[in-house]
């Protein structure tokens, strides 16, 4: 990667239906360092990975990427690859169809060789023509690394990364965050601390109603 690259979320604050989730979250993590997030269930980690994604907005803070000397808002396209168990597919299609189509709604030229390498890493080769509403619980989890993987996100956000895998599954997400951490930004989201036991930064959301 030729640029530095940062991600930092400040003052970080959401408020559902009156109810305060979470208040004065801090974070800031740069190229080649890994954010943890963690806290009990309910504690609002899908909520933070969401706000740091871009899908929903902050009762109060920000968050800002700075990739070299230009700060990005953080729905730019392309910027993050997210893995989460509310993500959701085209189930009538196949694995392949459903990467092509990400890769329309991105606005991005859809490499059917990469596409094809991807669902191949993640063990899904031979079924990639299927569709989707035929695949296990953890086949649909391994077709979303694929989809996150597509287009080689600097930043790379896993909300509960294993959930649903078995021992290959787990060690083929294992490889992928390592490589994720040799140059770019891996972010995990788990309350199972063995799922990224070394991290660079740390936000335990428990306590922070």
């Amino acid at each position: 990667m030729s640029s530095p690259l940062h991600i930092a979320g400040a003052g970080l604050c959401k408020v559902f239906n009156r109810r305060q989730v979470f208040s004065d979250v801090q974070f800031q993590v740069s190229q080649s360092e890994r954010l943890l997030i963690t806290g009990r269930n309910g504690s609002g980690k899908s909520t933070l990975v969401r706000i740091l994604c871009g899908l929903l907005t902050p009762s109060a803070g920000s968050v800002v990427i700075r990739w070299g000397h230009e700060v990005q808002e953080v729905e730019r396209p392309g910027v993050i690859g997210l893995v989460a168990p509310y993500l959701q597919m085209f189930e009538e299609f196949s694995a392949i169809e459903n990467l092509q189509l990400a890769a329309s709604l991105r606005g991005y030229p859809f490499e059917r060789g990469r596409a094809e390498h991807l669902l191949g890493r993640v063990g899904l080769d031979i079924k990639r023509k299927d569709a989707v509403r035929s695949y296990s619980s953890g086949m649909k989890q391994r077709v979303k690394y694929a989809f996150a993987l597509l287009h080689r996100p600097p930043i790379l956000v896993l909300d509960e990364p294993m959930a649903n895998l078995d021992a290959d599954g787990v060690a083929m997400v294992r490889e992928v965050m390592e490589e994720q951490h040799q140059e770019r930004i891996l972010v995990v989201a788990t309350n199972d601390l063995s799922d990224c036991p070394r991290a660079d930064a740390q936000v335990n959301l428990d306590g922070r109603t």
